[in-house]
């Protein structure tokens, strides 16, 4: 899945840390601008309005996803959101405001689109801000991504790194494939380590099992949880395999 790329057009009018910006996600008046080019599945620019407020958001509907040989058919909309629920109880990283709703092509999962910069990926980022992936290879370790690209990692106009597309996460069987490999065998930081230990502690009761169990099914739940459990366990940054570690193609 490459990253979302947007025509020109207007600005959207909310940021990524704006609170806001979920409730307009939710519940504002979503209409579609134009197909998002080179994505896999139907992926759409789309303009969310509503309370005086507006943005744009990428819309992923459900009944355009391609099917996968090892996930659930009409459950990657679900799992776009489970990592930004996860990314969220972390603390860490950037995963733009997700949401699950209903819109012109169907349900799926709306995500507020953030202004990058498209000649900026983690291939030439890496070097420059290196701490700033530790967070994302301990994030794609716990939730499984099975598709870090490096164009999923996209420098917004603000500064900040924002990470996308996590429709091939949370499979019960080990699939990590990512381009972050750098911190292999390393220890994780006591401060990473520590809220890997929350969240540790959030999976094994509610609210926030409830939450997950409305996106994620109760044995990738706990599959989740033992990844983290090993992490906390290990204090270390975790080796390549089992399976094919990188993703293709790798941006």
């Amino acid at each position: 899945m490459p990253r979302d790329e947007r025509p020109p057009g207007s600005s959207p009018t909310l940021t990524p840390s704006d609170g806001a910006a979920l409730t307009l996600l939710r519940e504002g008046d979503l209409s579609i601008v134009g197909p998002l080019p080179r994505a896999s599945n139907s992926t759409y620019l789309a303009k969310v309005r509503g309370g005086g407020e507006e943005a744009l958001a990428v819309y992923k509907p459900r009944d355009g996803e391609a099917p996968l040989w090892d996930f659930p058919p009409g459950t990657l909309c679900r799992r776009e959101v489970a990592a930004y629920v996860v990314a969220r109880s972390l603390g860490w990283p950037r995963v733009p405001p997700t949401v699950l709703r209903g819109g012109p092509e169907g349900p799926g999962s709306v995500q507020l689109f953030v202004e990058f910069d498209p000649n900026e990926h983690y291939f030439t980022l890496a070097e420059r801000i290196p701490d700033e992936f530790q967070n994302v290879a301990l994030f794609d370790a716990v939730v499984n991504n099975a598709d870090r690209k490096s164009g999923h990692c996209l420098l917004g106009t603000d500064g900040e790194v924002f990470v996308i597309d996590h429709g091939v996460c949370f499979h019960e069987q080990p699939k990590l494939r990512t381009v972050i490999w750098d911190f292999v065998g390393e220890p994780i930081p006591e401060d990473l380590r520590t809220d890997l230990g929350a969240l540790e502690r959030n999976l094994a009761a509610d609210p926030f099992r409830g939450r997950l169990e409305r996106l994620l099914t109760s044995a990738e739940i706990d599959a989740m949880a033992r990844r983290v459990t090993a992490l906390v366990t290990s204090g270390r940054f975790p080796e390549p395999g089992p399976g094919r570690p990188y993703p293709w193609p790798v941006v």
